[in-house]
């Protein structure tokens, strides 16, 4: 079953990082308190509610605890994003991501147990929904429209592998440009079908869009 995600607050920050949630192939509920955000983006995700998320009942309604990952992402109401989390936590929902507007604001996150804090200054809605969908994933940057560099971290399953048995630009079409080896923090530049992979290395990957996702995909399984 794909993850399913829930996404607090619809401003910019919010319906960008749905709608690349939404592309990826995952459920998005999208949630505000403005009737008309949520209509704006009604045909973008899978659904969308008029709610205040703020109200433990509310919350309760909409089954919130089942999802895989909240992100809070209401705009300025610091103290709205806080009570947010808070309840989010108490009711035990998996992973709960939240934006927070200042170091001070995302130190008080970080208290109340938020499992990541993401500034919106410094991470666009889409590097972050790669980032949420892919937990191997460690950086994202979309060089062009069409082009991304992407930091992956290897998963066990890959542990022992060569390069030549992944095979990234035969089957997916992406190359290796680096291996920064965990063990001995050795960084391998322009790595050859040999080098051999452990889990914790970091692969440094260049290419399409699209075959950076699938290649993300065969990380994640």
């Amino acid at each position: 079953m794909e993850k399913q995600y829930a996404v607090i607050g619809l401003g910019r920050f919010g319906s960008s990082l749905s709608k690349e949630l939404m592309r990826l192939g995952y459920e998005v509920l999208g949630i505000d308190r403005n009737e008309e955000r949520a209509d704006d983006m009604n045909e973008y995700l899978t659904h969308t509610v008029v709610a205040d998320c703020t109200d433990e009942d509310v919350l309760r309604s909409l089954g919130i605890r089942n999802f895989d990952c909240v992100v809070v992402a209401i705009g300025n109401d610091i103290q709205a994003s806080i009570m947010t989390a808070i309840v989010l936590k108490d009711f035990g929902v998996k992973s709960v991501v939240a934006k927070a507007m200042t170091e001070l604001h995302g130190k008080v996150l970080q208290k109340i147990g938020v499992d990541r804090v993401i500034y919106p200054e410094r991470d666009m809605g889409i590097r972050v929904a790669h980032q949420l969908a892919s937990p191997n994933l460690l950086d994202y940057i979309e060089l062009s429209k069409d082009y991304t560099i992407a930091e992956l971290s290897v998963p066990k399953h890959l542990c022992g592998h060569s390069l030549s048995d992944l095979n990234p630009r035969g089957k997916y079409g992406c190359s290796v440009v680096a291996i920064n080896k965990k063990q001995n923090e050795q960084v391998i530049i322009a790595p050859s079908a040999q080098d051999v992979l452990e889990e914790g290395d970091l692969m440094v990957v260049i290419g399409v869009n699209e075959n950076i996702e699938r290649l993300e995909q065969e990380m994640v399984n």
